[in-house]
């Protein structure tokens, strides 16, 4: 099933388009936005190598939904769900822009992320991993209901935190 678009009361999220290039190498290799993402903000030829791969690989087999985040028209961040042997299960990922932060976009998206995970993929569980130091992912998603799962102490002695949320119980 191709990548759908989703919408919020402020956000759009819809599949990248090619014109889209631009905006994801500004995102990702950003040193602010990207500081606590895999290994930290990408070079932009490496960003730029990465989103022509969303194109070939991701989109083209289907393996996952990786979408555009947009306000008003404008794009303002990356998110994506997708299965990950890391946590056993599916886990969100999100980015936004600089310009974004601070207006609860993110609590926003990550809201629509976890809807999407439940009602459309019929998960029971979704999982985020956030760097230990990224205390406002952590308080952005603790709001959300996700709970401490476990700790990973990755190579270069950080600690990065498993997270998850169990969807509700539907009432007998």
């Amino acid at each position: 099933m191709p990548t759908p678009t989703l919408r919020t009361d402020r956000l759009l999220l819809e599949p990248y388009r090619p014109a889209d290039a631009d905006d994801f190498v500004a995102l990702l290799s950003d040193a602010e936005v990207a500081r606590y993402m895999g290994d930290g903000p990408m070079t932009p030829a490496d960003a730029a190598a990465l989103f022509g791969r969303v194109f070939t690989t991701v989109y083209a087999e289907d393996l996952f939904d990786v979408w555009a985040v947009r306000r008003d028209g404008r794009y303002v961040g990356h998110a994506e769900i997708k299965r990950t042997d890391q946590v056993d299960g599916h886990e969100l990922v999100y980015a936004l822009a600089k310009p974004a932060w601070g207006a609860g976009l993110g609590t926003e998206l990550a809201r629509a992320l976890v809807r999407y995970g439940f009602d459309t993929l019929d998960l029971t569980r979704v999982h985020a991993t956030v760097a230990e130091a990224n205390t406002a992912s952590l308080a952005l998603l603790a709001k959300l209901g996700f709970v401490h799962q476990r700790d990973v102490t990755e190579d270069d002695g950080s600690v990065t935190r498993v997270l998850a949320v169990d969807r509700a119980p539907v009432p007998a």
